[in-house]
């Protein structure tokens, strides 16, 4: 079983999406559900959806999410379900997010998890949240959804793009460096990541030399002023284009240990770059190494998946989303809603922190609910504690180390102690 993909370089907003996102949710709910007080609407029943909006090459991304939301649901209805009802997952055909979030919201989803791509979010948000269905994605990672107007329906379980900021800049310090250079490529991707990293190199008391930009196949300009500034480190952040802008970084001598690559850079390069032009090079990825529980547990699910990209994310966002059933006692997605932040063991803002400890598992959080009245799920994904925009503020991110064969290997953890811009 393939447990890490490359999974930032197969999530990306392009410029449309960037666009969708600037608009805001222009039809989304007006307000924000997750702080409302509601009254228990539900019909007695508690519909999982589950969108799923990569095919073709991507398909597997699918497959990886779907078995994790299946064996959520079976794992929490071997407990007893939801108020001693069975869970119904509803699963669609993969393809449009706004469609198959028109065809839950008309089998009467209570929550929906998914899409995987940013890109996709706005549409599936807009339908949904009209129909008061909070949605949870395990992927998303486009700074812009932390402010999308959902009305307080949209959550993820993944972090933003730019968590990665303060984790990157600490790779650099950790190794010795007292000023970096920063490389983006020029996207939305490479700006947000750029600002954030640059903020927090002046918070780590880290000079930041230079930062240049380019275009995907044209990154000579862009290492040359990297050069210039003579930096300690370089902080390639890139997607399309990754592998030409290391090339040049190597050409102007900017090679092996100085290089740190984000989450959107770091691929299996092998032979595709110069004898060890990343040795010792250092490259971010998103999420945790599943457990080998986990992973047998997956595998009983479907036991042809070949990868787990995205399946903790999915498996804490359906565990959080019922979690938020049984504390509210209602079904309807208004509660659910209204009681995710609590359950994942964030704070509603103007509130006093929450005093629960942690549980691991709907079982032990349920009880935790009925004993102590509080909840605080840290999940196979790790410490989640939703923000009040539906961002998680704990990420949690494995850091691989290259060889001389440009290839690199898991070689620590590192966690950021917020998600969100």
């Amino acid at each position: 079983m393939k447990s890490v993909s490359f999974r930032s370089s197969l999530v990306r907003v392009p410029a449309s999406a960037a666009l969708l996102l600037g608009l805001a949710g222009c039809g989304a709910a007006a307000g924000n559900a997750r702080l409302d007080s509601v009254e228990a609407s539900g019909d007695g029943t508690l519909r999982v959806g589950v969108i799923l909006d990569s095919t073709g090459t991507r398909d597997f991304l699918s497959g990886s999410q779907l078995a994790a939301a299946k064996l959520a649901v079976q794992e929490i209805n071997a407990t007893g379900g939801h108020k001693g009802k069975p869970i119904e997952l509803l699963p669609r055909a993969a393809g449009d997010s706004g469609a198959q979030a028109m065809e839950l919201a008309a089998a009467k989803a209570d929550v929906v998890i998914g899409p995987t791509d940013s890109s996709n979010a706005a549409a599936a948000i807009d339908v949904l949240s009209a129909a008061k269905i909070p949605l949870i994605s395990p992927a998303n990672s486009a700074a812009g959804l932390s402010k999308y107007k959902s009305g307080g329906y949209y959550f993820r379980t993944a972090p933003a793009d730019v968590a990665q900021a303060s984790v990157l800049v600490k790779l650099a310090k950790d190794g010795g460096a007292k000023s970096l250079a920063i490389v983006h490529q020029d996207s939305s991707y490479g700006k947000d990541v750029s600002a954030a990293v640059a903020s927090a190199a002046k918070d780590a008391g880290v000079e930041t030399s230079s930062t240049s930009a380019f275009e995907p196949g044209d990154a000579q300009r862009a290492a040359a002023a990297a050069r210039k500034a003579a930096p300690d480190a370089v902080v390639l952040i890139a997607r399309d284009g990754a592998q030409g802008a290391i090339a040049e970084l190597n050409n102007a001598g900017l090679s092996g240990s100085k290089v740190i690559l984000s989450d959107g850079a770091f691929a299996q390069y092998g032979s595709g770059l110069g004898s060890k032009a990343l040795d010792g090079a250092r490259a971010v990825v998103p999420g945790v190494f599943p457990s080998a529980d986990f992973q047998a547990r997956l595998l009983a699910v479907d036991p042809g998946l070949k990868d787990t990209s995205f399946a903790a994310e999915t498996y804490d966002a359906v565990t959080l989303a019922v979690l938020a059933a049984a504390a509210a006692d209602d079904d309807a997605g208004r509660s659910i809603a209204a009681h995710l932040i609590a359950v994942s063991g964030g704070t509603v803002p103007g509130a006093e922190p929450a005093k629960a400890a942690p549980c691991q598992s709907y079982k032990d959080c349920v009880s935790a609910l009925k004993t102590a009245g509080a909840a605080n799920y840290d999940g196979q994904s790790g410490p989640i504690g939703f923000d009040a925009n539906g961002d998680i503020t704990s990420a949690n991110f494995m850091v691989f180390t290259y060889g001389a064969d440009n290839r690199a290997k898991l070689s620590g953890r590192e966690s950021a102690g917020r998600a969100a811009g």
